[in-house]
């Protein structure tokens, strides 16, 4: 509680100064990594895995792998576009429409769990569920799916990827080797190189964010090594919040578990618009509002969630490589 006092004095102070003390800025700097961690991007051996990787790639960007031969992974997760599309729920093979928003697949490696409500338990498992989804890619079967990809060519991709493997071409190592290639997708920030200790990486108004960050509460959800993508949370955990998705109830049929979903990492946030399981938000300046109402029930002044979303601005890819 003293440090958290001590950062309200310093928000104060700074706020009519353009300039951080050493001081203020080593209390920042500690608060900081107290509540996050820098982002771990070895998340695959990518020597010993090359061909996996390789293989991952090809499937992530074949159109094949669909049932008109016009969707890919990247078609919703754009990998030019920090792995989102910007649309409220992306289209399927046949322009048909899911419910929830298309996450982005930068950095998911690391979240505890897979899609809104947490359904597969990695990015391995993640990678099949759309393959057979009526809505999305809209393949029959697996049996299906492999037809095209022996049609393709594939066969000696996989033996080459799976070596040692009894049976290398398999609708599982599909999975394997897409989450292989996601694995590869992390995207270190300029608040990475805050937390390993460069405090003038940030701009004044980015330390007051972050300040007013952690202690107005978003950290309770949105901590770690993803600031989020590692707990469950009830959408409105305060203030009731208006929504018909029942989130994770649908998968544990628990009713504690009735609109609760996983908390998004906001790595890359300012890009992977628009917000919230549905999409519906489009401006990040009004999720921030909403959230501090139905999550923290806190009004937060036009400044302080100014501050805050240029913090979060910190949290953007210096480049997208995969």
């Amino acid at each position: 509680m003293k440090t958290i006092a001590f950062l309200s004095l310093t928000l104060l102070l700074v706020s009519c100064s353009s300039k951080w003390s050493a001081e203020q800025n080593k209390a920042l700097l500690n608060e900081a990594k107290d509540n996050f961690e820098e982002l771990n991007t070895n998340q695959i051996n990518q020597v010993k895995f090359s061909d996996r990787i390789e293989l991952g790639k090809k499937l992530y960007f074949e159109k094949k792998l669909s049932a008109n031969g016009t969707l890919s992974c990247n078609s919703c997760h754009n990998l030019d576009n920090y792995g989102v599309d910007n649309e409220p729920t992306s289209p399927g093979f046949d322009g048909t429409r899911g419910g929830r928003n298309s996450p982005t697949v930068y950095n998911s490696a690391i979240h505890l769990a897979q899609f809104w409500d947490g359904r597969a338990k990695d990015v391995e498992e993640q990678a099949l569920g759309p393959l057979l989804n009526p809505i999305e890619h809209g393949l029959k079967d697996k049996k299906q799916t492999m037809k095209i990809l022996a049609d393709a060519g594939y066969k000696p991709l996989f033996k080459k990827a799976f070596k040692g493997y009894k049976y290398p071409f398999t609708f599982k190592n599909i999975g394997k080797a897409i989450g292989a290639f996601e694995k590869t997708l992390m995207t270190p920030t300029r608040f990475d190189d805050f937390l390993a200790g460069d405090t003038s990486i940030l701009s004044s108004s980015e330390k007051r964010g972050l300040s007013k960050f952690i202690e107005v509460g978003c950290v309770n959800c949105h901590n770690g090594m993803g600031i989020g993508g590692e707990t469950y949370q009830k959408l409105g955990l305060e203030v009731p919040y208006p929504t018909q998705d029942k989130g994770r109830f649908d998968v544990t049929k628990d009713e504690d578990d009735m609109h609760v979903f996983k908390v998004p990492s906001l790595r890359n946030v300012v890009k992977t618009y628009p917000y919230f399981h549905d999409g519906h938000v489009k401006s990040l300046t009004q999720a921030i509002k909403i959230m501090g109402k139905h999550q923290l029930n806190a009004k937060l002044t036009n400044r302080e969630i100014s501050d805050i979303k240029s913090f979060l601005g910190s949290l953007t890819a210096k480049e997208l490589k995969y």
